[in-house]
């Protein structure tokens, strides 16, 4: 077997890839050991997920929707007492509000001088640094595009081979060309809620999936916390997933076609 990715052999390899990282609630979509060398797999989950997670945005998003890390803990992200004073914000349960406040001395000792006491705490966003999303979803439309081809026969010899994968590929591991466009919008509200087939109400983390355009281009659809991002496989630009959205009415593409039934 060879890595996805740097294309040497994995017969030795390990570790299962999680397509998308444990600590975004990803447990059930993984590669089987050897798809990503263990090699590739840490260079990864250090170089590309680490900084992606570690970001004040996604932090705030992972904090505030309760998405606990491998650990089990729900991340601290940082507030604002009375508008000003930096503390460290980790909330704790649904519902009314209650949170867990860690203050250091100097600044507890401007606050009970302060006669109101309120909290800001950001809602969370993408990254300002359009590269740590780019990698991170070259990344993943690398690993959603093996996992689609598991099933068939030299499907992932294909995507080994394939010269015209090369530059994602290339992309997700150096970092070169050094920018890759990608398209986000928001879909749905980050609070929003769906209904599963047994009727249990739950919040969607994230969804995804591969659309293949009439001109043939191929984009990695993802969505997290409602923001939905596309990445074009074959080249940095998202020109045709503009147009596509334009002929289809702005619609997503994890909701129309195939996906029409999705609840």
């Amino acid at each position: 077997m060879r890595c996805i990715f740097c294309k040497n052999s994995s017969d030795s390899s390990r570790s299962v890839e999680h397509i998308i990282p444990e600590s975004l609630g990803n447990t059930k979509q993984v590669l089987p050991r050897g798809v990503v060398c263990d090699k590739c797999n840490n260079y990864f989950a250090r170089k590309v997920e680490k900084p992606f997670l570690d970001s004040s945005g996604i932090t705030e998003l992972r904090s505030f929707q309760f998405i606990p890390n491998k650990r089990g803990n729900i991340p601290f992200t940082v507030g604002y007492m009375n508008g000003k004073h930096p503390v460290q914000v980790s909330p704790q349960g649904e519902g009314d509000v209650k949170a867990f406040i860690r203050v250091e001395t100097e600044v507890f000792n401007k606050i009970i001088n302060e006669k109101n006491g309120f909290l800001i705490v950001p809602t969370g966003k993408l990254p300002e640094q359009a590269n740590l999303v780019s990698r991170f979803l070259a990344k993943v439309a690398v690993e959603v595009l093996a996992q689609r081809l598991l099933k068939t026969l030299g499907g992932l010899d294909h995507l080994i081979d394939e010269p015209d994968f090369d530059p994602i590929r290339n992309y997700a591991r150096l970092g070169q060309p050094q920018e890759w466009a990608y398209h986000t919008r928001t879909i749905y509200n980050v609070n929003d809620k769906c209904i599963d087939l047994s009727g249990k109400s739950h919040k969607v983390v994230y969804e995804y999936d591969l659309l293949f355009t009439p001109h043939q281009e191929g984009y990695l659809i993802l969505a997290l916390f409602g923001i939905e991002l596309a990445i074009n496989i074959g080249g940095p630009d998202v020109d045709g997933y503009i147009a596509w959205l334009t002929e289809n009415n702005k619609a997503s593409p994890l909701y129309i076609g195939k996906n029409k039934d999705v609840i």
